[in-house]
């Protein structure tokens, strides 16, 4: 297959792009429960380490990948392999990173579906006056509901699908150029009520004065896999979007500015929920309920909580809208390498994503009761295994492709960070990054 003629419109664009991929669940639902279950401010330290020693310079070699193939995943991984007198059976890495994307994305519809309901009641006010066996009551009732739950996961996921068969310059750089500034600000209106509340100050001791005592070997695993995570490596998305990046470009630069707009989403989504939690004197480590059991009953109590918590799911709608549709561009891209038209290929995965994702809605009434592996249902093996094992694995032979096998020629000029800055960065990949990526899999398998 020739180079893809497509391209990022301009700089902005790319970084918006890669932006979206990256935030999502991860940074506001994720984020915040896992770093109340693992010390608050030593996990924002530990994490915020890990995504400059391994998330990062990860990122920037998939995202290199692409940009030096300038095809699509599984048909840059060949050619470049093949330049490099390497085996081509590097290119079954973008599918396999496609198939990740796949089992993320029928859960991540699934999940954004919940999004849809709770924005639809808590702008109706049902949260308000309601005690909390009532809201909780209400959730446990809705998952129940396989007819509400897959109304909502197939709404989503023809809001995403219809973006993406749009392509790249009409469909992707125009959603993202509209929403992601968008989410930051309705996310700085959201801190900036935070900071009205009672628990302002508390919940940014709790992020920020760090209690040492409290660094685990576990607590630095859980930040070292959401480091991982939230930056949407390990699994070719990213190396569809380098094939599209301008040629005029610090990759570099623009990677670095991804991680910091992706920082700070989880700082202000923390900020946020972390002040109403405190301000209604519940426990921060509620898990991962949080979001759609403590927060409807923190913010019902508070003075316009309706309003607030209406523009919090409005938020997380929009930040899994852009997350999801980016899911989906290298699972398009990949149908695409191997001859398919982009519209096609697009109602393909959408049929086969909606298929499986009924899979995720059932188990929590029809299937509660089917466990294939491990004791899992298939909504906590849909949401365990490709995102603590497929990822690090996809992330740790990326790595090692860009880091040792791709021609260094190639991975200079793609990179784009000059003699000196190419050298830093492969020492870091081959000694710092790799063998954490390793600890990560690891972990994750055990």
């Amino acid at each position: 297959m020739n180079e893809t003629l497509e391209r990022w419109t301009t700089r902005r664009a790319f970084i918006l792009a890669v932006t979206g991929a990256a935030v999502g669940l991860g940074n506001i639902w994720r984020f915040p429960y896992i770093a109340g279950e693992n010390g608050g401010a030593v996990f924002l330290l530990l994490y915020v380490t890990f995504v400059l020693l391994l998330g990062l310079p990860v990122m920037m070699a998939e995202i290199m990948i692409g940009r030096a193939g300038r095809r699509s995943p599984m048909q840059s991984l060949g050619h470049l392999a093949a330049l490099a007198g390497g085996s081509r059976h590097w290119r079954w890495l973008g599918l396999f990173g496609a198939f990740t994307v796949f089992c993320i994305l029928s859960f991540y519809s699934v999940v954004s579906g919940w999004s849809i309901e709770f924005l639809v009641a808590s702008v109706n006010g049902n949260f308000v006056g309601a005690s909390p066996a009532e809201i909780g009551a209400g959730f446990e009732a809705f998952l129940a509901d396989p007819g509400r739950m897959t109304l909502n996961h197939t709404f989503f996921l023809f809001m995403t699908m219809s973006v993406v068969a749009a392509g790249v310059a009409k469909g992707l750089e125009k959603l993202n150029n509209l929403l992601m500034p968008l989410l930051y600000l309705l996310l700085l209106m959201l801190a900036g009520y935070a900071a009205t509340t009672d628990g302002f100050g508390q919940a940014l001791a709790w992020l920020f004065m760090p209690d040492v005592a409290a660094v685990t070997p576990l607590v630095v695993l859980h930040a070292m896999g959401h480091a991982f995570f939230t930056l949407a490596v390990g699994a070719c998305a990213l190396m569809a979007y380098g094939a599209y990046m301008p040629d005029h470009q610090s990759l570099p630069r623009a990677a670095g500015a991804v991680a910091l707009l992706d920082i700070g989403v989880a700082l202000l989504a923390g900020i946020a929920i972390f002040s109403v939690v405190f301000a209604q004197g519940m426990d921060p480590g509620e898990g991962p309920g949080l979001m759609f059991v403590t927060l409807p009953i923190a913010f019902a109590e508070l003075p316009w909580g309706a309003l607030w918590l209406s523009v919090f799911f409005l938020l997380l709608l929009l930040a899994t809208w852009t997350s999801s549709i980016n899911l989906a561009e290298p699972m398009v891209a990949t149908l695409q390498g191997i001859g398919l038209k982009r519209g096609p290929a697009t109602a393909v995965i959408a049929v086969a994503v909606w298929l499986v994702g009924l899979l995720s809605v059932f188990s929590f009434s029809t299937l509660a009761e089917w466990r294939p592996l491990a004791g899992m249902n298939f909504f906590d093996l849909v949401t365990t295994v490709p995102t603590e094992i497929f990822l690090p694995v996809g992330g740790l032979a990326i790595a090692i492709f860009a880091a040792w096998v791709m021609p260094a020629q190639s991975a200079l000029r793609a990179l784009d960070a000059g003699p000196a800055g190419f050298r830093a960065w492969r020492v870091l990949v081959r000694w710092v990054s790799i063998p954490l990526t390793l600890v990560v899999l690891v972990a994750g398998l055990w």
